[in-house]
């Protein structure tokens, strides 16, 4: 009697960059080098010339990596989508351009998600260079009354009250297993290309930040569960691209307001919710003027050395 073996899903990575700058190369390579990758699909929204050939280039690792360019930047939720149209795979790993994975966390994510049986979404352990896990690795839904809660600081006065819950949980107790949570962080995380297609994808009037969170509620909504794997830590740089700040801020205020209006509309009073967005445009027009300023009366070199002294306080 023959007995055959049982096939291993294949696994596209897909990577979506926009001006990344050197650590491209490093998060390249090691996809190219996970178990279970059969290619990369990096999806170039924009880089300077011949910075993404170089990047390839300098890996030695045996994944192909397939390239979608000339399409412009056509924002974050857009590209996924576009990587995952192009991608071969079973499965979809969609990692952050400066995120580095470390060797067998593709395969482990897959075999921590297909465990749990239906339809799953499962995402890793983000860390920052000191090993600390970082903002936003794992968190609560996000609601209206959560941001303001953020947005006005009030979790300070009674940080255990569940109605002052913060958003982010890096801070609490970090799970010792595979558990629920509502959302995971879209620097690293997995689902079947089946899954990933049953709610339509990425929600492409996204420009920039908040699909994850976006994707994350219309995936639980349609019935499907959302997982945190702490047995997976990628390292994740953080803005490594060189687009302004003030640009970042800007698209993620609006992504916010975006996210609230077609999510709980029905669900918060019309006042509240203009409060709400009252509150963030005001923090962007602040912080805006701030850095402003700063560009103005502080020189370049100090004003880098003061960023990289708050980078290492995280």
């Amino acid at each position: 009697m023959m007995t055959g073996t049982v096939e291993q899903p294949k696994i596209s990575a897909v990577v979506v960059s926009y001006f990344t700058g050197p650590v491209l190369a490093r998060c390249l390579d090691a996809l190219r080098r996970q178990a279970g990758v059969c290619e990369v699909v990096l999806v170039d929204n924009g880089n300077p010339d011949g910075a993404v050939a170089a990047a390839i280039e300098e890996t030695g690792a045996a994944a192909p990596v397939r390239l979608l360019s000339g399409h412009g930047n056509v924002g974050f939720a857009t590209a996924c989508n576009m990587g995952a149209r192009a991608a071969g795979g079973d499965i979809l790993l969609f990692v952050n351009p400066d995120a580095v994975m470390p060797p067998g966390a593709a395969a482990r994510l897959a075999a921590d998600g297909a465990s749990r049986g239906g339809a799953w979404l499962i995402g890793a352990k983000i860390v920052d260079p000191d090993g600390a896990e970082q903002r936003g690795s794992r968190r609560a839904t996000l609601t209206p009354w959560r941001a303001f809660v953020e947005a006005t600081r009030l979790y300070r006065f009674a940080p255990r009250h569940p109605y002052f819950r913060r958003f982010n949980l890096h801070g609490d107790p970090c799970p010792s297993d595979v558990t629920p949570l509502p959302v995971i962080s879209g620097a690293c995380f997995m689902t079947p290309k089946n899954d990933y297609w049953s709610i339509g994808g990425m929600d492409e009037r996204y420009f920039l930040h908040v699909e994850d969170v976006d994707f994350c509620l219309r995936f639980r909504d349609a019935g499907g569960k959302v997982y945190f794997d702490p047995h997976v830590e990628v390292l994740h740089y953080k803005s490594s691209s060189r687009v302004d700040p003030l640009f970042v801020e800007m698209r993620k205020t609006a992504s916010l307001l975006r996210y609230f209006r077609t999510h709980f509309s029905d669900v918060y009073p019309a006042p509240f919710l203009w409060l709400v967005a009252a509150m963030l445009w005001t923090q962007f027009g602040v912080t805006a003027a701030f850095r402003s300023a700063r560009r103005l009366f502080i020189p370049r070199r100090v004003a880098a050395r003061l960023a990289r002294a708050r980078a290492a306080r995280r």
